[in-house]
């Protein structure tokens, strides 16, 4: 087969369902950061008490998608990656939906843990589906092209819910993936699935990845390199008007403003490290160098005095291109694993890290009640990139890895 045909293959329905998928998620999933201030004071949360009550949010979302994230895996290997594409995108839609008739801040905590399951499902079954039918010398291009494309949803958000108030951008959320059910229709299964199914073989059992020392670890570090991405996402990013005051930022902060910068960043450093990976053949090594540049960037965000609004964006749009390996970190998980646990890793892995905030964020208002808002988020990142890089010393290269193989 010639190059330009398999390059063609990167225009394949199931790719473009995939990060159309995944670009509906990001909408969701980041939309509550987005309408997080007008939202709360329309239920009546006091000013002193929004960043709390706002963490509690996030946290009930993040909660939903670690129990979505083993739910959607193992179906994923189970079932197939089809039925986690159809499946997530209802719940979450239909949560989105009712998102914008809440009242309280329960009601708002009950509907945002319902959507974070059905949000967990949508990344890791589109990256498993495109990571199996694309020949593995353009596997890296695949992946990049989901996640690039996927994350602009945020900025997506960041204009609906400017134009219009936050309901009617839950309403809006809902109803883009109601309708992107429609395109599924003509997606079709991975044909290593197809094979691995009639095989007798246990699929999708989540325990496995437990049964040695060895897998665990090995998985356990697919995790923690994910660490810094959505420490930044969730500390740095979505609270950034606090910050923006702590630092003497001279306006204040738009959180809406922030995530879709830093999105826009992400989106163009998840396409540089999918293309960097596929030019140096290595995953392991792009990976590194980000990790390095967010480190970079996390220093000047907290340290460097930023007096100006543009200047404080620009820092979060460069902030977002140093975390834009997140598609590497996720094709790295799926590529470690075989075929019958392949889902339930891809799928599982970025929402534990998603997760991670429920330990984060605690840990971070411990520290700055204790340090300060800028001391307490600075020793938080230098755990998170410490650990990150502890894991990826020791992760195998996957780049160019046959993924035609089992877990026995």
């Amino acid at each position: 087969m010639t190059q330009p045909s398999k390059f063609r293959q990167l225009l394949k329905v199931p790719v473009i369902v995939a990060t159309l998928g995944y670009f509906v998620d990001i909408y969701d999933l980041l939309l509550f950061s987005i309408v997080r201030v007008p939202s709360l004071k329309y239920l009546g949360v006091p000013e002193g008490i929004l960043l709390e009550e706002g963490i509690y949010l996030i946290n009930m979302q993040m909660a939903g998608m670690l129990v979505g994230g083993v739910l959607w895996g193992v179906l994923g290997d189970k079932r197939g990656r089809l039925s986690v594409l159809f499946g997530s995108i209802l719940l979450y839609s239909l949560a989105n939906i009712a998102n914008g008739f809440v009242t309280t801040v329960d009601q708002y905590a009950i509907l945002r843990f319902i959507a974070g399951i059905g949000l967990a499902g949508e990344l890791g079954a589109g990256i498993t589906l495109v990571a199996e039918i694309l020949p593995k010398e353009i596997r890296g291009y695949g992946t990049s092209l989901v996640a690039s494309v996927g994350v602009l949803g945020a900025v997506l958000a960041y204009f609906v819910a400017d134009l219009f108030d936050w309901q009617i951008a839950y309403f809006i959320g809902g109803g883009l993936g109601l309708l992107l059910l429609l395109l599924r229709v003509s997606v079709f299964e991975s044909g290593i699935f197809k094979t691995v199914k009639e095989m007798p073989v246990s699929r999708g059992n989540f325990f496995q990845l437990f049964s040695s020392g060895k897998q665990f670890m090995k998985y356990l570090r697919c995790i923690l390199i994910g660490l810094p991405i959505w420490y930044v996402i969730g500390i740095l990013i979505t609270f950034s008007p606090e910050f923006g005051v702590a630092l003497g930022v001279q306006e204040p902060i738009v959180a809406g403003r922030a995530i879709m910068f830093a999105y826009i960043g992400l989106s163009l450093g998840d396409f540089s490290s999918g293309f960097f990976s596929q030019y140096v053949g290595s995953r392991k090594k792009i990976v590194l160098a980000f990790i390095l540049l967010t480190s970079l960037f996390i220093l000047i965000y907290l340290f460097v005095p930023i007096q100006t609004v543009g200047l404080f964006y620009t820092v979060c749009l460069c902030l977002g291109f140093a975390i834009g390996y997140w598609a590497l970190f996720v094709t790295i998980a799926a590529e470690q694993f075989g075929t019958n646990l392949r889902a339930t890793v891809a799928t599982t892995v970025p929402n534990f890290v998603r997760g991670s905030v429920n330990i984060i964020t605690p840990l971070f208002l411990t520290l700055r009640s204790e340090y300060g808002i800028i001391q307490g988020a600075g020793m938080v990142g230098l755990l998170t990139i410490v650990i990150a890089l502890l894991a990826l010393w020791k992760l195998s290269e996957t780049f160019g890895k046959d993924l035609n193989f089992l877990e026995e």
